[in-house]
């Protein structure tokens, strides 16, 4: 008759606590590993947090293309440029244009302020990364009838009509009229005050200033990581069609770029680290294991002798692996949170509990101590009871 579940894990929980220093060793090794482990996804996670938290703040990645002058004539770009990018980059997830007009008077009944004015096309809402607030964008018939509508930020919005609704107000900018269509959020710069921004067709500007050219082109790539390839794709194809001319180019993440690679690379070192860590735990289970079956001959031989299966006894010793790696695990993951927690709190990083990491350090301890304990419970199990017992 064999042993009811409950008896096989009273029988698991009396053998470790038999001797509390070895459970304690063995605990601790996966205690360790686990930590490591928990300690590098979690300042993975942190680390992308903190980049999409800066990101947000500059709006979407994105890379700027604009002529060089060096001196001689210089070819200004055109819409028609492009949409010849737009055909022809991989990557791409939206592509727009951008002009700067200045800072220029901009006057609501008794107010008046000088914010900088840019002409844009159609997509620079989904370029820029930019929400709206209120209102609306341009859309193609604005463009097409060259309409004298504008959109301004929430910054420009409040100078000119402090808490009235901005959309549909007109407004006097270079002494022309606009009606206000949209309103949306204003993009904050650590190095520069906020200033107010306001935002008018590229198809009226040209149409008022008698030039096509669209100053520079924004593109916004599908992926962080490949906002620097987009701007070499737009390099070779704008130099093929016109050699000789030299192009400047800009992006809003390079610095992002590197802190994300070097964190990557810490996060990589600190991976491995965590690997042999529990790796090591799991040696340190084998090697107890293997001791706590030679001590225990004698008692396997007993329980064989008295009905104990193979089964139950390779089982026992498996749940006995079993226990100490997630009794390892849960403290370790336990004090890396309240580790992660002060620290985070301490220097106002984001930080949120991520059950999939847990999950994830859990099942290696768990994998690591069940892997590492079957071997010394497959030799419990082939032991001999007559010959145990003669050893006694």
């Amino acid at each position: 008759m064999g042993l009811s579940p409950l008896d096989l894990l009273n029988i698991t929980f009396r053998s470790l606590a038999k001797n509390p220093l070895r459970s304690g060793l063995t605990t601790l090794g996966v205690f360790m590993g686990v930590a490591a482990v928990s300690a590098t996804l979690q300042v993975g996670n942190i680390s992308r947090a903190m980049i999409a938290q800066e990101l947000a703040k500059r709006g979407a990645p994105q890379a700027s293309v604009y002529p060089k002058k060096d001196g001689g004539r210089t070819t200004q770009l055109k819409l028609e440029d492009m949409e010849f990018l737009r055909e022809r980059l991989v990557g791409l997830r939206a592509i727009s244009s951008f002009n700067w007009a200045g800072a220029t008077p901009t006057v609501f009944q008794d107010k008046e302020f000088t914010p900088p004015m840019s002409p844009v096309s159609q997509d620079f809402l989904l370029t820029s990364g930019k929400a709206l607030v209120s209102g609306r964008f341009f859309t193609a018939e604005d463009f097409a009838s060259y309409r004298p509508v504008a959109v301004i930020d929430q910054l420009l919005a409040e100078q000119l009509f402090g808490g009235q609704n901005a959309v549909g107000k007109m407004i006097y900018t270079g002494n022309r009229p606009y009606i206000v269509v949209g309103v949306v959020t204003t993009t904050l710069d650590e190095n520069a005050p906020p200033e107010g921004q306001l935002y008018i067709t590229m198809s009226a500007y040209n149409a008022l200033t008698g030039s096509r050219d669209i100053g520079s082109i924004q593109m916004r790539p599908d992926k962080l990581e490949d906002v620097e390839d987009l701007s070499h794709q737009a390099e070779e194809l704008l130099q093929q069609r016109y050699p000789g001319q030299k192009f400047r180019f800009w992006n809003n993440v390079s610095d992002l770029l590197q802190q994300q690679q070097t964190l990557e690379m810490a996060s990589q070192g600190l991976t491995v680290v965590g690997v042999i860590a529990l790796l090591v735990g799991g040696v340190g289970i084998a090697n107890i294991m293997i001791a706590s079956v030679t001590e225990r001959t004698a008692e396997i031989g007993l329980r064989r002798a008295v009905g104990a299966t193979k089964q139950e006894i390779m089982l026992q010793f498996i749940l006995e692996a079993a226990l100490l790696s997630l009794l390892g695990g849960t403290v370790g993951l336990g004090v890396v949170h309240g580790l992660t927690v002060v620290v985070t709190d301490t220097f106002k990083l984001p930080y949120e509990f991520d059950t999939s990491i847990a999950t994830l350090a859990l099942g290696s301890a768990l994998l690591v101590g069940v892997g590492a304990g079957l071997p010394p419970a497959l030799r419990a199990s082939q032991i001999d009871p007559v010959q145990a017992l003669r050893s006694q």
